[in-house]
């Protein structure tokens, strides 16, 4: 389990990099969806400033302090929690599968640091 909790969290570390630089770089995909879910562009820079926060948070709580990595990995929980929840008020389904997705990244890489921090946990 703790390999699949690694390996997740390290697809989630890519993945955050990869879409704040869509964010930041407003791609076409990035535009529409926000449109859809009655986000300003003007927000894009914030929320992608976020997302990067996030990804460097868990790299260096792999690497040198896991407590950041804790940090980090329940920040970007809250954050897409926060993205499915505007899909769903927005009543945009066809694309929910990406923030979703992202927020299991997100719960395993929190799981993933937590584990660090705490030791490891009986059957883990």
């Amino acid at each position: 389990m703790t390999t699949v909790l690694f390996v997740a969290t390290i697809v989630c570390v890519v993945a955050n990099v990869l879409i704040a630089v869509a964010d930041y770089a407003r791609a076409g995909f990035v535009l529409r969806n926000s449109a859809e879910v009655g986000l300003p562009v003007s927000a894009l820079p914030y929320l992608a400033t976020l997302k990067l926060a996030g990804a460097v948070g868990l790299a260096v709580g792999l690497v040198v302090w896991p407590w950041v990595g804790v940090a980090a990995g329940v920040g970007l929980v809250l954050f897409f929690i926060g993205a499915v929840v505007a899909h769903v008020r927005a009543r945009v389904f066809h694309n929910i599968v990406f923030p979703g997705l992202y927020l299991i990244l997100a719960v395993a890489a929190a799981v993933h640091m937590i584990h660090l921090v705490a030791g490891p946990l009986h059957g883990w």
